[in-house]
């Protein structure tokens, strides 16, 4: 109560105040409460101020060694039917779900791969053949990313002699030889990969003279295909201006404090026959790539170039025997559906084990059995 004999603001004033006792004292059962000062208070707030909505709680969350070549491996891509009968796939249910479309009928788009997988992607809808609107329809790689986005880079750290910033750089630098190499639309129609190779050291000349002779006169030991995608514009045609990739890069501590970066990705390329058609094929590449980021005061090298230290190869439908220096799928049903290669069948779009070693050196010419392109 204030010096005036009334209570504080807060409260009602006395004479209605005692009204009220007076009121209950007779037992009025429908006589009205005193609200609390709080209450009036929270009352008049919310009639003079909007609601405000409830806060949205986020998410937690050297000298170098020789480069060591890999015999590359061909594949021949089966009929359909087979290969749903031939690729035997251990899917969970969520897997399953996963595939399935979208609301608007578009494939789901698959996260990004950060580590090796443990199963292959299940089989696609037996119907789902490839088209010219719709090239990579019926394949794994309807969900995947286009082009470097389909490329996982890990997060950079200081490693060897190279600070974080220096290792995040060697990173970008990678995935820039893996679209200059895989990915850029001048050398995919044949043209001489000079981005790629300008990331090479120079000063590596087993690999400048592999290189050389590859892109010059290609051949058996000197087979371009192992570091650059390539196809003869006489021979097939792109279809649309998307090449889909799955993929990841790795690195660790390499010799003399070098940072070593492993890229282990697989490349769908879309093709048709080059003098017209809709027939439409599907050529699939994985290569795995490991390469030197070398301390200049160590190594024989120039700023901005990697040593490459090894690479493999394995292609479906690409073509087998003899290198031409080009991919060269084959069209109208063509393809045999066995091979050389020991009846060995294959599924492309597996990702759960390392390249196939097949041995030093060369072409061994075998082909084998795809379950699916």
């Amino acid at each position: 109560m204030n010096g005036d004999g009334k209570q504080d603001g807060s409260s009602a004033p006395d004479e209605v105040w005692e009204a009220f006792l007076r009121t209950s004292a007779g037992s009025a059962g429908d006589a009205p409460k005193e609200p609390s000062a709080r209450a009036r208070e929270a009352a008049a707030r919310l009639r003079t101020e909007p609601a405000e909505p409830a806060p949205w709680r986020a998410p937690t969350s050297s000298p170098v060694d020789p480069v060591r070549p890999r015999r590359r491996k061909g594949w021949y891509a089966a009929g359909f039917v087979a290969a749903l009968a031939l690729l035997v796939v251990a899917v969970d249910p969520g897997g399953v779900i996963g595939w399935s479309d979208g609301p608007d009928g578009t494939a789901t788009p698959l996260a990004r791969e950060t580590a090796r997988p443990e199963q292959a992607p299940p089989a696609a809808d037996e119907d789902g053949r490839a088209t010219l609107a719709e090239p990579f329809r019926g394949s794994p790689a309807a969900r995947w990313a286009s082009g470097t986005a389909g490329i996982t880079v890990p997060a950079a750290k200081a490693t060897g002699w190279m600070t974080e910033a220096e290792v995040g750089r060697a990173l970008t630098a990678t995935r820039d030889f893996l679209a200059a190499s895989g990915l850029d639309p001048a050398v995919l129609r044949g043209a001489r990969p000079e981005k790629a190779i300008a990331l090479m050291n120079p000063h590596q000349k087993d690999v400048a003279d592999f290189v050389a002779a590859a892109l010059s006169t290609p051949g058996e030991e000197h087979d371009p295909l192992m570091l650059f995608s390539r196809f003869d514009p006489a021979q097939a045609r792109l279809v649309g201006d998307e090449v889909r990739t799955r993929g990841r890069l790795s690195y660790r501590e390499g010799k003399l404090g070098a940072v070593e970066v492993t890229a282990d990705v697989t490349y769908v390329y879309p093709v048709a026959p080059a003098g017209g058609g809709d027939e439409v094929v599907r050529v699939i590449v994985r290569r795995e790539t490991v390469m030197s980021w070398d301390d200049p005061s160590k190594v024989a090298t120039e700023k901005g170039t990697f040593t490459l230290l090894s690479y493999k190869l394995d292609m479906t439908n690409g073509g087998c025997g003899a290198s031409t220096g080009f991919f060269r799928p084959t069209f109208g049903g063509g393809a045999s559906d066995t091979g050389t290669d020991g009846g060995r069948v294959v599924d492309p779009y597996d990702r759960t084990g390392p390249v196939a070693d097949g041995g030093d050196g060369g072409d061994d010419g075998g082909c084998g059995t795809a379950t699916r392109s």
